[in-house]
């Protein structure tokens, strides 16, 4: 999820550019999607029954903060509709968490981590949040939420997108993966089978984490000792990746991607028709890891558009994506 507008201390707001999800209504492109009124209100996001919320850092630890500095968190509803639903939003959010899901009958010990896009500038806590965590549990995966600090504006230098030298979303999914493989006899995990998928701007902290060890916070604890990078990797219609600066046709990655033969093997997601985020950045990407020995996979249909998460519309790829993901992880042995 990508193209929030700017966001400032007010009611509602978080204004969602109306292009954040909607599609170019064009020959070959998915239905134009519905606008509803978006709302925002202050308050912590709080998990439905059945998610345990953990901190990922003490509370005396300081943390960079977002770009709004200590503005209360918020949460709300976004537009416009995806699979005839709402979905809503965290934003604001100062102290990031993580929030643990168990299956309740087969457990194959195996965890993804699930990181929600949002532009950087929200974290979509259901549509690509704790939806995606009903599937896994049904897998008998334990799924593991990330609410990382947001917002953080990507800046511009003579007119071109810059990476932050600092990201703090992945900072908050480094973290996070050193707690969980610390703690997994704790919460009765394989901490040799932790994978993560994401969307969006969470995609592109997927393909971040997979390719570093490097942690750009102060170690805190023997948390911060273990292995940051995942042993599995779902990447679903990534951002921020392509150089397109080049021309239409152009497959090079933007100078801040690094790519490492150390990055796990990979699942990769897109839509042709995806107007926020070109097919390209996925195809750049998957070619980059395959150069290096990375073992990819690649699932590309004709329409979907952006920000589908596991909703069914009548775009295959929505109904269809979570069956090509199954198999993969068979595949892998993870299942």
């Amino acid at each position: 999820m990508s193209r929030f507008r700017f966001i400032v201390p007010s009611v509602l707001a978080i204004s969602i550019a109306g292009a954040a999800y909607a599609q170019a209504n064009v020959a070959g492109s998915s239905p134009a999607k519905i606008e509803v009124p978006k709302v925002e209100r202050e308050g912590v996001w709080q998990p439905a029954s059945g998610g345990t919320q953990v901190p990922l850092w003490p509370a005396n630890v300081a943390l960079a903060k977002p770009d709004t500095g200590d503005h209360p968190e918020a949460t709300g509803n976004g537009s416009p509709l995806v699979g005839g639903k709402m979905w809503h939003w965290a934003s604001y959010v100062t102290r990031p968490t993580m929030t643990i899901y168990k299956p309740k009958g087969r457990d194959t010990g195996s965890t993804m981590m699930v990181l929600p896009g949002g532009g950087f500038y929200a974290v979509a806590t259901d549509l690509e949040g704790t939806e995606i965590c009903d599937w896994v549990l049904q897998q008998g995966i334990t799924c593991v939420m990330l609410k990382y600090r947001t917002p953080q504006v990507w800046p511009k230098e003579n007119g071109k997108q810059q990476r932050p030298k600092v990201v703090l979303g992945l900072e908050d999914a480094q973290r996070a993966m050193g707690l969980l493989r610390q703690r997994a006899t704790t919460y009765k995990i394989d901490p040799h089978k932790i994978g993560v998928i994401g969307f969006s701007a969470g995609a592109y902290l997927v393909a971040n984490m997979s390719n570093t060890d490097e942690r750009t916070y102060p170690l805190a604890d023997a948390a911060d000792q273990q292995s940051p990078r995942p042993d599995f990797a779902i990447v679903a219609y990534t951002a921020r990746m392509l150089d397109n600066s080049k021309g239409k046709n152009n497959l090079e990655l933007q100078p801040w991607v690094k790519i490492s033969p150390k990055a796990p093997p990979t699942l990769i997601i897109h839509a042709m028709n995806d107007s926020t985020d070109n097919v390209r950045q996925g195809m750049a990407y998957a070619l980059a890891l395959t150069d290096a020995g990375v073992p990819v996979d690649m699932r590309l249909y004709a329409k979907g558009g952006h920000a589908f998460g596991m909703r069914p519309t009548a775009d295959p790829i929505t109904k269809e994506w979570p069956g090509q993901v199954r198999q993969w992880l068979q595949n892998l042995g993870v299942l």
